[in-house]
């Protein structure tokens, strides 16, 4: 295999593995309906998605490793030229970048709520109503998304763009593709915002584990927030009788 073709190979991967739903979805729901007979079809919708997520996560995470340990330049050739940080420099910019992210995501979201768009994200309350379903779903949502996401969208798109552009146009264009494939278009501004920051922290770094934690720790972050909605809510209301 030429490791030239290796980001090619990836990207192949990833567009496979979102399409792949169509053939494992239905199989999935119906090893789950022979197993629990009784199940209402809205929780059997939601146990076949997140098992499915989850199945075709890992499989997509399996086949990508594959080809990046084929290719031992794979990370080194994202970049010509800069300082690359150690191990923990990288951990510590993806730690700050967490915070970033957070801080970033609530300004898109106070743009959009002026421009009337209702809070709160389609594509969110859909993944936390898999991991509710069916817990096993976590796993993809809190490791394997974000791991594929940041070879495909940083590594392959940004870096890749960035070597015969500029930062800016690389970045933008990694960040609109990122929030296009998450099919929330209403939200475009926020997914968007999180693509641009995971794009200067990796060119910063030069690091894809920084992105990585960074991802990982916001999805997680997420996932923890909308499964403790309805304890956080009575939480506050209690913080309010006491004043």
């Amino acid at each position: 295999m030429k490791t030239k073709k290796t980001p090619l190979y990836i990207l192949i991967t990833y567009i496979l593995m979102q399409l792949s739903p169509i053939i494992f979805l239905k199989p999935i729901a119906s090893i789950i309906q022979w197993l629990e007979p009784g199940i209402t079809n809205d929780e059997l919708s939601a146990q076949a998605r997140g098992w499915t997520i989850f199945f075709t996560f890992f499989l997509g995470t399996l086949v990508t490793i594959f080809f990046i340990l084929r290719d031992k330049n794979f990370f080194k050739n994202a970049f010509v030229g800069g300082k690359r940080y150690s191990t923990m420099g990288a951990i510590g910019w993806g730690v700050l970048g967490f915070f970033m992210i957070l801080i970033g995501q609530s300004l898109a979201g106070l743009i959009e709520t002026s421009l009337g768009i209702t809070p709160g994200s389609e594509n969110t309350a859909q993944l936390s109503a898999m991991a509710k379903a069916a817990p096993i779903a976590i796993i993809s949502i809190v490791f394997f998304g974000p791991f594929l996401e940041e070879v495909v969208f940083r590594r392959v798109i940004f870096a890749s763009l960035n070597q015969t552009t500029n930062f800016f146009i690389a970045a933008s264009v990694s960040a609109v593709v990122f929030a296009i494939v998450h099919m929330d278009f209403s939200h475009i501004t926020i997914y968007a915002t999180v693509g641009f920051i995971t794009a200067f922290l990796y060119n910063k770094t030069k690091r894809l584990l920084t992105t990585i934690i960074a991802h990982t720790m916001l999805n997680g972050f997420v996932i923890i927030m909308n499964l403790n909605l309805d304890k956080i809510q009575k939480y506050l209301e209690t913080l309010q009788s006491m004043q």
